[in-house]
């Protein structure tokens, strides 16, 4: 795993190695101190030579200079390496979140996932920054601290390193701790993203039933679960804090009686001592140091294992390796054996065979959780085939790159998404690079011109959040001129007017005429009248295809059409 993370300094070397070695000439020069106080005490002051004095100052002015300009270089440039090596995996893992199947994102709240590419992250590009670098430079300036302070007083230093042993105890333990507390932490912050994304985004749901009692009992729930994880890792961290801050204390009271001591045995000249003093407070740094990243390396290591986990997520549905592109196909689609089953559920669809010729309009209807909607997600790709094959003009689907099959293939649903943008961005999103001209033809023609003609800003209109501002109509408008734009040669309408009233269904209807026209086109509906026109209707239910053929045909077979008709519209 650390392999893994150390992987993305790569891109950063020189960054990383400007920043590890002013860390490491920073600690450097902050042990030269106590030797230079020291040394102005029992040399430079006994033979009172002020221009010595004055000089030696003098160095010490410029070494802050340097230490100056060195912190800024480790706190700015070190972490704008954490910000990229952060950025970066943000990156990566938006690309392969996008690259997961409609299974995955079945069994996955949003709230997590968004968790995932925020705070996750946060703390691993914190943990990338301070991590080697404090834990390097602690160690250094242990080892660099032991030596000036043995050179100044070998038995006093081993008397004062005792400390050392209890500290590395006191490190591994509150380690695995954290660890743990921090793994319950984002767990709890995953879940409580999760449910603010849930009630903010239902929020016309919540407040249409009353309901926001009730939404603030599940809230508070999850709060309290956030709150009581981040006491566990503060209760640590203060636990940890606070005895090494004793033993701190403890050691700087042992060193004033010892080094008392040892001055007064004349073993010991005040120069010394009072540099020894102060290295000894140079030596707490790493203490410090190792304390902050007892604090900080849980959390990132916690969410970097969470962030491999799911970038280790192989996507159910991908291209094979030998994978064609197409540019353009035809419409001849073939079912053969198809069967489906959810994960963990029963088999939706057994053994379906069908054939549709280009340019066909096919119609399919039948009892809700009959498969109707899975048979047509199959087409592009959104699952994946238990058993059986799908064609495409003799192409099998698993034998086309997905980007280039999903190219040929437009859908329509009933309930249609739209980005929080303009008219413009949402029209353009069915082909991206769109000139205005071509976007207004697309309007034109599901009939949205007079509308646009309307709004002051035009095409720059802001629809709001998923299109809040626009009547249903309006969106499913949005949505049938963004496949015009595309034009694909393939055309999926789900319920596209289900949700929708009598005039404006038709209205609708008669713009998703035009947009089928000369394209395969699989319709899914419940409203029979939508659909009487269809070149063929497929009666789908939980044995399979029941029943497939032309309206009238299927009304004289007295066969389940026929009983669904007669319950929409009646005998007569």
């Amino acid at each position: 795993m650390l392999r893994k993370f150390f992987s993305y300094y790569k891109p950063y070397r020189k960054l990383f190695f400007l920043d590890f070695s002013s860390a490491v000439v920073l600690a450097i020069l902050e042990l030269m101190f106590p030797l230079a106080v020291s040394y102005v005490i029992d040399t430079l002051l006994p033979q009172e030579n002020w221009p010595y004095i004055i000089v030696a100052c003098s160095v010490l002015l410029i070494v802050y200079v340097i230490n100056t300009l060195l912190q800024y270089v480790v706190t700015y440039w070190g972490h704008m390496l954490g910000i990229n090596i952060e950025t970066d995996m943000r990156k990566k893992l938006f690309e392969h979140v996008q690259k997961l199947s409609f299974r995955y994102f079945d069994n996955t709240k949003t709230g997590h996932l968004i968790s995932r590419l925020t705070n996750d992250l946060f703390e691993i590009g914190e943990v990338a920054h301070h991590g080697p670098e404090d834990m390097f430079i602690a160690v250094m300036t242990l080892i660099g601290a032991f030596g000036i302070m043995a050179f100044i007083n070998l038995e006093l230093t081993l008397l004062t390193f005792v400390i050392v042993p209890i500290i590395i105890w006191l490190v591994l333990f509150f380690n695995k701790k954290m660890t743990k507390a921090s793994d319950r932490l984002f767990g709890a912050m995953a879940d409580f993203n999760a449910r603010v994304e849930d009630t903010v985004g239902g929020i016309r749901v919540v407040q249409a039933f009353s309901n926001e009692k009730h939404e603030n009992e599940l809230f508070a729930k999850d709060n309290r679960a956030f709150r009581a994880a981040k006491l566990i890792s503060y209760k640590i961290i203060g636990m940890n804090s606070s005895i090494t801050y004793m033993l701190m204390r403890f050691v700087t009271l042992f060193v004033l009686l010892c080094g008392t001591w040892f001055v007064i045995k004349y073993d010991m000249r005040y120069g010394e001592f009072v540099a020894f003093v102060l290295m000894t407070n140079i030596f707490f740094k790493p203490i410090e140091k190792i304390n902050a990243v007892i604090e900080s390396y849980p959390k990132g290591i916690a969410g970097f294992k969470r962030f491999t986990k799911l970038m280790e997520t192989a996507p159910d549905v991908a291209d094979s390796p030998n994978a064609i592109e197409v540019d353009r196909l035809y419409g001849n689609i073939r079912y053969s054996k198809v069967t489906f089953g959810y994960e963990g559920e029963a088999k939706v669809l057994k053994g379906i065979d069908l054939n549709i010729r280009k340019g066909e309009t096919v119609a399919f209807v039948g009892p809700s959780g009959a498969g109707k909607t899975t048979l047509c997600s199959l087409l592009p790709r959104f699952y994946e085939v238990d058993e059986g094959s799908i064609s495409i003009d003799g192409h099998d689907i698993r034998d086309l790159k997905l980007e280039s099959l999903r190219r040929q293939i437009g859908i329509v649903q009933q309930d249609v998404f739209l980005f929080a943008g303009t008219i413009r961005d949402n029209i353009a999103y069915g082909k991206l690079g769109s000139s205005d001209a071509d976007i207004m033809e697309a309007a034109r023609r599901a009939h949205l011109e007079a509308f646009i003609a309307a709004q002051p800003n035009g095409l720059d209109t802001v629809i709001g959040e998923r299109g809040v501002k626009l009547s249903g109509g309006q969106k499913q408008r949005m949505a049938i001129a963004r496949m015009f734009l595309k034009n694909p040669p393939i055309l999926i309408l789900d319920e596209a007017t289900s949700a929708l009233d009598t005039e404006t269904e038709a209205a609708i209807q008669q713009s998703l005429s035009e947009l089928s026209a000369g394209r395969t086109t699989l319709v899914i509906a419940h409203r029979l009248a939508t659909i009487k026109n269809a070149d063929r209707i497929i009666v789908v239910t939980e044995e399979g295809i029941s029943e497939e053929g032309k309206h009238e045909e299927l009304i004289a077979t007295g066969g389940i059409y026929s009983r669904l008709h007669q319950a929409q519209f009646g005998k007569g």
